[in-house]
C-alpha cells in the first residue's frame, strides 16, 4: 500500500499501542514536532546511553575500539535504509554539514552556474549566496508549477546552461507539507549529464529513499527528525559516479585521505572520505540504531501513517473558520502548516507547548511569506492528539485575541 493510498485507520490499534510503549515521551506528551526533532524510541536511547556509560568505565578511545564491529554496521543499516552500498555512506555532524561539505567538492569558478529551486532551506540559501560572495558562482533558480514545488521545465531549462556545474533542490522543505519531484529533477540531471545534490533532511523516515531512483549524487540526511535518531548525528551519500570522478570535500582531514610524503595525499576509498576523524560515537550507535528501527518498522507503513495524520491534521483545522492551511503542492507530506487568526505563531506555539502540545513556528526566514505553525505527526500519533491539538486552537480563537 503506498503512503499515498494510506489512511490511518489502516494500522492496527495494537500496533500503535505497541510503538507508544517503546516511546516513553508519548506518555506524557502530544508530540506533533517531528520535523523538528522526534521522540526516540528506547533502543535508539537505549544505544547511546549504553555507549556513554562504557566510555566513562573505560575510556573513550578503548570504547570505540570495543564496539568498532557495531560501529562499523551503522553504514549497512543505512545504505539498505538510501538502498546504497555501505562504502557509499558518510557519517557527518548533520544535514546542513554533509550538504556543505557536497559542495565543497565542486572547484567552482566565476561564471558558474548552481541551479535551485524557491523552496529550497534557508542554510542552502545562505551557503549558495557565499558562492556567489566569494567565487562568483551564478545562483539561478526555477520556477514554481502553479500550485506550488518546483517546475521540472523551468529547472530543464535553467540546466542547459553550459555553465551549469550543479543542480541542488531540497526534497522537503522545511516550511510547509510540500513535496518537491526530486525523481524528475533526476532525470533531467541524468539527461544533462550535471551534477545533482539532494536535501533529503526532512524527506528520510517518511519516505522511502532509492537513491538510484532518485539519480543524484549527494544526498545529505539528519538522525533527528523522522529518522527519530538522536540530535547531532546525520549522513552523506556520494554516488560511484561522483566518487570515481576523484570528488573530495575542500577540508578533507585524516579520517578522508593518507598523506604521501610532504606534499601529497590518497584519498580513502568510498565516501567516508567526506567524513571527519572526530566522532561522537554514542551519536553514530544512536544513529545506526533509528535506521535498524525505522527499517524493521517499514517505511511505506509508518510514513504512510504519518502523512495519513498530517492530512487528517489538515482537514480537521481548515474546518475551523480562522484557520488558513499554508501548503501548497501536488503532493504533501506528514508537515501541515497554518496560520490563526489575530494570533501571532510563537504565541499559539508557546501556549501549546503550556498545554503539553508540542509543535514549532517556520519563520519567513525559513521561507514562509509569514511564520506560520508546524504541526507534524508521526506514526505513534493518535486521531485522538489530532483532536487535542484541534481543539486547543478552537479554544484560542474564542479567546480575546492578546
Amino acid at each position: 500500500m503506498t503512503a499515498s493510498l494510506m489512511t490511518v485507520s489502516d494500522v492496527s490499534d495494537e500496533q500503535v499501542a505497541a510503538w507508544r510503549r517503546d516511546t516513553p515521551g508519548c506518555a506524557t506528551r502530544n508530540h506533533l514536532n517531528n520535523a523538528g526533532s522526534a521522540l526516540t524510541p528506547r533502543p535508539v536511547a537505549d544505544a547511546v546511553k549504553g555507549y556513554l556509560d562504557r566510555e566513562l568505565e573505560i575510556g573513550g578511545y578503548e570504547a570505540a575500539d570495543e564496539a568498532a564491529g557495531r560501529i562499523e554496521e551503522v553504514y549497512g543499516h543505512l545504505g539498505r535504509l538510501l538502498g546504497c552500498a555501505p562504502r557509499n555512506v558518510a557519517v557527518v555532524e548533520n544535514a546542513t554539514v554533509g550538504f556543505s561539505q557536497a559542495l565543497s567538492a565542486f572547484d567552482f569558478e566565476r561564471g558558474d552556474v548552481l541551479v535551485t529551486t524557491r523552496a529550497d532551506y534557508v542554510s542552502n540559501q545562505i551557503m549558495y549566496q557565499a558562492l556567489n560572495r566569494r567565487r562568483g558562482v551564478e545562483v539561478l533558480h526555477a520556477d514554481d508549477l502553479p500550485e506550488g514545488g518546483v517546475d521540472p521545465g523551468s529547472l530543464a531549462r535553467l540546466a542547459a546552461h553550459p555553465r551549469c556545474r550543479l543542480v541542488a533542490v531540497t526534497w522537503v522543505p522545511t516550511n510547509s507539507g510540500l513535496v518537491q519531484d526530486v525523481e524528475a529533477v533526476g532525470e533531467v540531471c541524468a539527461a544533462r549529464g550535471v551534477p545533482y545534490l539532494v536535501d533529503a533532511c526532512q524527506a528520510v523516515g517518511q519516505i522511502a529513499v532509492d537513491v538510484r531512483r532518485l539519480r543524484c549524487d549527494f544526498l545529505a540526511g539528519t538522525a533527528r527528525k523522522f529518522l527519530r535518531g538522536p540530535r547531532g548525528i546525520g549522513f552523506l551519500y556520494a554516488s560511484d559516479a561522483i566518487l570515481g570522478r576523484g570528488a573530495y570535500p575542500l577540508g578533507v582531514d585524516m579520517r578522508g585521505a593518507d598523506r604521501v610524503g610532504d606534499e601529497d595525499f590518497k584519498l580513502v576509498d568510498g565516501a567516508r572520505r567526506f567524513e571527519n576523524w572526530e566522532f561522537s560515537y554514542a551519536l553514530v550507535l544512536g544513529l545506526g540504531e533509528a535506521a535498524r528501527y525505522a527499517l524493521d518498522v517499514g517505511i511505506e507503513e509508518s510514513g504512510g501513517r504519518a502523512i495519513a495524520l498530517a492530512g487528517h491534521v489538515r482537514e480537521r483545522l481548515g474546518a475551523l473558520p480562522g484557520v488558513r492551511l499554508a501548503d501548497r503542492g501536488r503532493r504533501l507530506c506528514a508537515i501541515a502548516t497554518a496560520e490563526v487568526e489575530g494570533w501571532d505563531a510563537a504565541a499559539v506555539v508557546h501556549r501549546l507547548r503550556a498545554a503539553g502540545i508540542n509543535t514549532s513556528v517556520s519563520s519567513s526566514e525559513d521561507g514562509a511569506p509569514v511564520p506560520v505553525v508546524r504541526i507534524s505527526p508521526h506514526y505513534y500519533n493518535t486521531r485522538e492528539e489530532v483532536a487535542e491539538l484541534v481543539n486547543a486552537i478552537e479554544g484560542l480563537l474564542r479567546e480575546e485575541k492578546p
